[in-house]
Protein backbone atom coordinates (compact mmCIF):
# COMPACT_ATOMS: atom_id res chain seq x y z
CA UNK A 1 0.00 0.00 0.00
CA UNK A 2 1.41 3.58 -1.03
CA UNK A 3 1.82 5.62 1.75
CA UNK A 4 -0.80 8.95 2.02
CA UNK A 5 1.71 12.00 2.71
CA UNK A 6 0.09 14.61 4.55
CA UNK A 7 -0.71 18.03 2.73
CA UNK A 8 0.74 21.25 4.36
CA UNK A 9 -2.16 24.13 5.06
CA UNK A 10 -0.94 27.77 5.59
CA UNK A 11 -2.89 31.14 5.03
CA UNK A 12 -5.17 31.74 3.10
CA UNK A 13 -3.97 35.36 2.40
CA UNK A 14 -0.73 37.01 3.15
CA UNK A 15 0.74 40.67 3.54
CA UNK A 16 3.60 42.27 3.85
CA UNK A 17 3.43 43.05 7.59
CA UNK A 18 6.86 45.72 8.22
CA UNK A 19 9.28 47.39 6.57
CA UNK A 20 12.83 49.21 7.25
CA UNK A 21 15.36 50.50 5.57
CA UNK A 22 19.49 51.24 6.07
CA UNK A 23 21.14 54.07 4.11
CA UNK A 24 25.25 54.54 4.13
CA UNK A 25 26.55 57.17 6.23
CA UNK A 26 28.62 58.92 3.12
CA UNK A 27 26.96 60.82 0.63
CA UNK A 28 29.03 60.99 -2.86
CA UNK A 29 27.73 64.27 -5.02
CA UNK A 30 27.84 64.22 -8.84
CA UNK A 31 31.29 66.10 -8.71
CA UNK A 32 33.46 63.67 -6.52
CA UNK A 33 31.71 61.03 -9.48
CA UNK A 34 33.29 63.53 -11.59
CA UNK A 35 36.94 62.94 -10.35
CA UNK A 36 37.08 59.97 -12.37
CA UNK A 37 35.17 60.42 -15.51
CA UNK A 38 34.83 62.84 -18.28
CA UNK A 39 31.08 63.86 -17.42
CA UNK A 40 29.53 66.40 -15.15
CA UNK A 41 26.77 67.10 -12.69
CA UNK A 42 24.57 68.20 -15.63
CA UNK A 43 25.39 65.36 -17.55
CA UNK A 44 24.79 62.90 -14.99
CA UNK A 45 21.28 64.77 -13.85
CA UNK A 46 20.05 64.96 -17.32
CA UNK A 47 21.03 61.36 -18.18
CA UNK A 48 20.02 59.61 -15.08
CA UNK A 49 18.17 61.82 -12.43
CA UNK A 50 20.92 61.08 -10.20
CA UNK A 51 21.62 63.90 -8.01
CA UNK A 52 23.61 61.72 -5.00
CA UNK A 53 24.20 58.60 -3.98
CA UNK A 54 24.79 56.80 -0.94
CA UNK A 55 28.44 54.67 -0.66
CA UNK A 56 29.07 52.21 2.42
CA UNK A 57 32.03 52.76 4.87
CA UNK A 58 34.03 50.29 5.41
CA UNK A 59 32.21 49.23 8.93
CA UNK A 60 29.00 49.21 6.91
CA UNK A 61 28.76 45.42 5.67
CA UNK A 62 26.09 43.65 3.61
CA UNK A 63 25.83 41.84 7.00
CA UNK A 64 25.83 44.87 8.77
CA UNK A 65 23.14 46.79 6.83
CA UNK A 66 20.44 44.17 6.32
CA UNK A 67 20.45 43.62 9.72
CA UNK A 68 19.43 46.64 10.85
CA UNK A 69 16.94 47.31 8.30
CA UNK A 70 15.28 43.92 9.30
CA UNK A 71 15.26 45.21 12.99
CA UNK A 72 13.26 47.77 12.08
CA UNK A 73 11.35 45.93 10.02
CA UNK A 74 10.47 43.20 12.52
CA UNK A 75 9.67 45.30 14.82
CA UNK A 76 7.50 47.17 12.84
CA UNK A 77 5.74 43.94 11.88
CA UNK A 78 4.93 43.20 16.14
CA UNK A 79 6.88 39.72 15.93
CA UNK A 80 10.04 38.31 17.56
CA UNK A 81 13.08 37.49 15.17
CA UNK A 82 12.75 33.76 16.96
CA UNK A 83 9.43 33.76 15.57
CA UNK A 84 10.50 33.95 11.53
CA UNK A 85 10.75 30.65 9.48
CA UNK A 86 13.06 31.44 6.95
CA UNK A 87 15.73 34.38 5.57
CA UNK A 88 15.48 35.42 2.27
CA UNK A 89 18.68 37.83 0.76
CA UNK A 90 18.51 39.19 -2.86
CA UNK A 91 22.16 40.60 -3.17
CA UNK A 92 24.26 40.15 -5.96
CA UNK A 93 27.33 41.66 -3.91
CA UNK A 94 27.92 39.64 -0.84
CA UNK A 95 31.44 38.56 -2.26
CA UNK A 96 31.65 35.56 -0.56
CA UNK A 97 30.22 32.59 -3.14
CA UNK A 98 29.59 30.36 -0.08
CA UNK A 99 28.79 30.16 2.21
CA UNK A 100 25.67 32.46 1.65
CA UNK A 101 24.68 35.78 4.41
CA UNK A 102 21.40 34.92 5.01
CA UNK A 103 22.45 32.54 7.55
CA UNK A 104 25.01 35.06 9.35
CA UNK A 105 22.15 37.81 8.91
CA UNK A 106 19.76 35.13 10.30
CA UNK A 107 21.94 34.39 13.57
CA UNK A 108 23.00 38.08 14.20
CA UNK A 109 18.91 38.64 14.46
CA UNK A 110 18.29 35.86 17.18
CA UNK A 111 16.47 34.14 14.15
CA UNK A 112 18.06 30.45 14.11
CA UNK A 113 17.26 27.98 13.01
CA UNK A 114 15.04 29.84 10.38
CA UNK A 115 15.87 28.31 6.93
CA UNK A 116 18.38 31.09 5.24
CA UNK A 117 19.86 31.06 1.76
CA UNK A 118 20.83 34.02 -0.71
CA UNK A 119 19.27 34.54 -4.72
CA UNK A 120 20.52 36.18 -7.16
CA UNK A 121 18.32 38.24 -9.20
CA UNK A 122 19.87 41.09 -9.65
CA UNK A 123 17.90 43.85 -9.42
CA UNK A 124 14.36 41.69 -9.25
CA UNK A 125 15.86 39.83 -6.67
CA UNK A 126 13.99 41.32 -3.90
CA UNK A 127 10.38 41.54 -5.49
CA UNK A 128 11.54 37.27 -6.28
CA UNK A 129 11.75 36.91 -2.44
CA UNK A 130 8.52 38.82 -1.50
CA UNK A 131 7.11 36.65 -4.08
CA UNK A 132 8.51 33.66 -2.73
CA UNK A 133 7.94 34.44 0.85
CA UNK A 134 4.09 35.30 0.21
CA UNK A 135 4.12 31.70 -1.54
CA UNK A 136 5.55 29.82 1.28
CA UNK A 137 3.35 31.24 3.98
CA UNK A 138 0.42 30.13 1.96
CA UNK A 139 1.57 26.80 1.27
CA UNK A 140 2.12 26.38 5.09
CA UNK A 141 6.23 25.77 4.55
CA UNK A 142 6.54 29.19 6.95
CA UNK A 143 4.23 31.26 8.96
CA UNK A 144 6.85 34.51 8.62
CA UNK A 145 9.34 35.23 6.11
CA UNK A 146 12.20 37.83 5.87
CA UNK A 147 12.58 39.23 3.06
CA UNK A 148 16.36 41.23 2.58
CA UNK A 149 17.23 43.52 -0.44
CA UNK A 150 21.19 44.88 -0.08
CA UNK A 151 23.89 45.54 -2.05
CA UNK A 152 27.53 47.16 -2.04
CA UNK A 153 27.83 47.79 -5.51
CA UNK A 154 30.65 50.36 -4.48
CA UNK A 155 32.40 47.11 -4.24
CA UNK A 156 31.84 46.32 -7.87
CA UNK A 157 31.80 49.42 -9.52
CA UNK A 158 34.80 50.87 -11.47
CA UNK A 159 34.94 54.34 -11.10
CA UNK A 160 36.70 55.18 -13.94
CA UNK A 161 33.50 52.96 -16.30
CA UNK A 162 31.49 56.71 -17.57
CA UNK A 163 28.37 54.05 -18.22
CA UNK A 164 28.44 52.61 -14.46
CA UNK A 165 30.36 54.91 -11.83
CA UNK A 166 28.10 57.68 -12.04
CA UNK A 167 24.78 55.20 -11.33
CA UNK A 168 25.27 52.06 -8.91
CA UNK A 169 25.16 52.84 -5.39
CA UNK A 170 24.78 50.79 -1.71
CA UNK A 171 22.05 50.29 1.22
CA UNK A 172 19.10 47.36 2.62
CA UNK A 173 15.75 47.16 2.50
CA UNK A 174 13.71 44.71 4.35
CA UNK A 175 10.33 42.98 4.85
CA UNK A 176 8.65 40.42 7.33
CA UNK A 177 5.92 38.80 4.66
CA UNK A 178 3.31 36.88 6.89
CA UNK A 179 -0.25 35.57 7.38
CA UNK A 180 -3.22 38.23 6.94
CA UNK A 181 -7.24 38.91 7.43
CA UNK A 182 -7.20 40.08 3.44
CA UNK A 183 -5.07 39.95 0.46
CA UNK A 184 -2.05 42.15 0.42
CA UNK A 185 -0.17 40.48 -1.89
CA UNK A 186 -1.27 39.49 -5.48
CA UNK A 187 0.14 37.43 -7.70
CA UNK A 188 3.94 37.46 -8.66
CA UNK A 189 4.45 38.21 -12.58
CA UNK A 190 7.92 36.85 -13.54
CA UNK A 191 10.52 35.95 -15.65
CA UNK A 192 13.80 36.52 -17.60
CA UNK A 193 15.47 36.79 -21.03
CA UNK A 194 18.60 34.69 -21.52
CA UNK A 195 19.05 36.61 -24.97
CA UNK A 196 20.05 39.42 -23.42
CA UNK A 197 22.06 38.22 -20.84
CA UNK A 198 25.27 40.02 -21.97
CA UNK A 199 23.67 43.79 -21.42
CA UNK A 200 24.65 43.66 -17.51
CA UNK A 201 27.12 41.64 -16.55
CA UNK A 202 30.68 41.51 -15.03
CA UNK A 203 33.13 42.00 -17.15
CA UNK A 204 35.58 38.83 -15.97
CA UNK A 205 34.69 35.48 -15.07
CA UNK A 206 36.56 34.36 -11.94
CA UNK A 207 38.26 32.06 -13.85
CA UNK A 208 39.60 35.18 -16.25
CA UNK A 209 40.47 36.61 -13.26
CA UNK A 210 42.55 33.64 -12.14
CA UNK A 211 44.28 33.77 -15.16
CA UNK A 212 45.01 37.57 -15.27
CA UNK A 213 48.71 38.30 -14.53
CA UNK A 214 47.83 41.53 -12.33
CA UNK A 215 44.35 40.12 -10.96
CA UNK A 216 41.77 42.84 -10.42
CA UNK A 217 37.93 42.57 -9.03
CA UNK A 218 35.86 41.95 -11.72
CA UNK A 219 33.40 45.06 -12.18
CA UNK A 220 30.07 45.65 -12.97
CA UNK A 221 29.43 46.63 -16.93
CA UNK A 222 25.91 47.82 -18.67
CA UNK A 223 25.00 48.41 -22.39
CA UNK A 224 23.03 51.23 -21.20
CA UNK A 225 21.16 52.08 -24.69
CA UNK A 226 19.37 48.64 -25.38
CA UNK A 227 18.75 48.10 -21.71
CA UNK A 228 16.65 51.35 -21.69
CA UNK A 229 14.49 50.42 -24.51
CA UNK A 230 13.66 47.23 -22.81
CA UNK A 231 12.50 48.38 -19.51
CA UNK A 232 11.09 51.39 -20.92
CA UNK A 233 8.51 49.54 -23.07
CA UNK A 234 8.62 45.97 -22.16
CA UNK A 235 8.23 46.37 -18.40
CA UNK A 236 5.28 47.98 -18.96
CA UNK A 237 3.54 45.10 -20.10
CA UNK A 238 4.51 43.04 -17.20
CA UNK A 239 3.11 45.75 -14.90
CA UNK A 240 -0.34 45.16 -16.54
CA UNK A 241 -0.05 41.70 -16.43
CA UNK A 242 0.58 42.15 -12.24
CA UNK A 243 -2.00 44.71 -12.41
CA UNK A 244 -4.63 42.04 -14.48
CA UNK A 245 -3.63 39.11 -11.96
CA UNK A 246 -4.35 41.09 -8.92
CA UNK A 247 -7.74 42.13 -10.47
CA UNK A 248 -7.34 45.83 -10.70
CA UNK A 249 -6.55 48.35 -13.20
CA UNK A 250 -4.49 50.99 -12.61
CA UNK A 251 -6.94 53.55 -11.20
CA UNK A 252 -6.64 51.03 -8.24
CA UNK A 253 -3.36 52.40 -7.49
CA UNK A 254 -2.47 54.46 -4.75
CA UNK A 255 1.30 54.26 -5.68
CA UNK A 256 4.15 52.82 -7.94
CA UNK A 257 7.45 52.13 -6.61
CA UNK A 258 9.55 51.21 -9.64
CA UNK A 259 13.05 49.33 -9.62
CA UNK A 260 15.06 52.98 -8.85
CA UNK A 261 17.07 52.02 -12.21
CA UNK A 262 17.04 55.51 -14.04
CA UNK A 263 14.70 58.24 -13.51
CA UNK A 264 13.84 58.18 -17.53
CA UNK A 265 13.22 54.81 -17.45
CA UNK A 266 10.75 55.37 -14.19
CA UNK A 267 8.97 58.37 -16.18
CA UNK A 268 8.71 56.33 -19.49
CA UNK A 269 6.75 53.57 -17.78
CA UNK A 270 4.62 55.76 -15.65
CA UNK A 271 3.69 57.29 -19.69
CA UNK A 272 3.38 53.68 -20.98
CA UNK A 273 1.04 52.71 -18.18
CA UNK A 274 -1.21 55.76 -18.21
CA UNK A 275 -0.90 56.35 -14.67
CA UNK A 276 -3.57 58.55 -13.39
CA UNK A 277 -1.92 62.00 -11.63
CA UNK A 278 -3.15 61.07 -8.10
CA UNK A 279 -0.72 58.10 -8.37
CA UNK A 280 2.44 58.64 -6.21
CA UNK A 281 5.39 57.33 -8.01
CA UNK A 282 9.09 56.43 -6.16
CA UNK A 283 11.63 58.41 -7.22
CA UNK A 284 14.37 57.59 -4.36
CA UNK A 285 16.89 57.25 -7.25
CA UNK A 286 17.81 61.29 -7.60
CA UNK A 287 19.24 60.97 -3.72
CA UNK A 288 20.12 57.28 -3.33
CA UNK A 289 21.60 56.17 -6.91
CA UNK A 290 20.98 52.24 -8.51
CA UNK A 291 20.97 50.07 -5.49
CA UNK A 292 19.55 46.72 -7.78
CA UNK A 293 17.96 44.40 -5.13
CA UNK A 294 17.88 47.04 -2.41
CA UNK A 295 16.29 49.78 -4.75
CA UNK A 296 12.68 48.85 -3.93
CA UNK A 297 12.45 48.23 -0.17
CA UNK A 298 14.57 51.53 0.05
CA UNK A 299 11.93 53.48 -1.81
CA UNK A 300 8.79 52.78 -0.40
CA UNK A 301 10.04 53.29 2.75
CA UNK A 302 10.88 56.42 2.38
CA UNK A 303 7.70 57.55 0.78
CA UNK A 304 6.19 55.69 4.07
CA UNK A 305 8.46 57.51 6.43
CA UNK A 306 7.68 61.16 4.40
CA UNK A 307 4.39 60.34 4.40
CA UNK A 308 3.83 60.77 0.80
CA UNK A 309 2.33 57.00 1.01
CA UNK A 310 0.62 55.73 4.03
CA UNK A 311 0.22 52.37 5.32
CA UNK A 312 -2.97 50.13 3.47
CA UNK A 313 -2.17 51.82 -0.01
CA UNK A 314 -2.34 49.89 -2.70
CA UNK A 315 1.40 49.97 -4.50
CA UNK A 316 2.64 48.37 -7.22
CA UNK A 317 6.05 47.13 -7.27
CA UNK A 318 8.13 46.14 -10.22
CA UNK A 319 12.13 45.45 -11.43
CA UNK A 320 14.21 44.19 -13.49
CA UNK A 321 17.73 43.75 -14.21
CA UNK A 322 20.83 41.81 -14.83
CA UNK A 323 19.40 38.37 -16.95
CA UNK A 324 17.67 39.73 -18.12
CA UNK A 325 15.45 38.85 -15.13
CA UNK A 326 11.96 40.65 -13.81
CA UNK A 327 8.87 40.50 -11.15
CA UNK A 328 6.48 42.28 -10.11
CA UNK A 329 3.51 42.63 -7.51
CA UNK A 330 0.54 44.65 -6.45
CA UNK A 331 0.86 45.15 -2.77
CA UNK A 332 -0.48 46.65 -0.04
CA UNK A 333 2.02 49.07 1.99
CA UNK A 334 2.25 47.55 5.82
Amino acid sequence: MTASIATAHGAAHTAILGIGSYRPSRVVSNDEICRHIDSSDEWIRTRSGIIERRFAEPHETVQLMSVEASRTAIERAGIAAAQIDCVIVATVSHLMQTPAVAPLISEELGATPAAAFDISAACSGFCHGVGMGSDMVRCGTAKYVLVIGVERLSDITDPTDRGTAFIFADGAGAVVVGPADVEGIGPMVWGADGSKFDLIRQNETWIDVLNMEHAEMPTLRMDGNPVFRWASYEMAKIANEALDRAGLTVDDLDVFVPHQANMRIIDAMARALKLPDDVVIARDISHQGNTSAASIPLAANALLESGEAKSGDTALFIAFGAGLSYAAQVVTLP
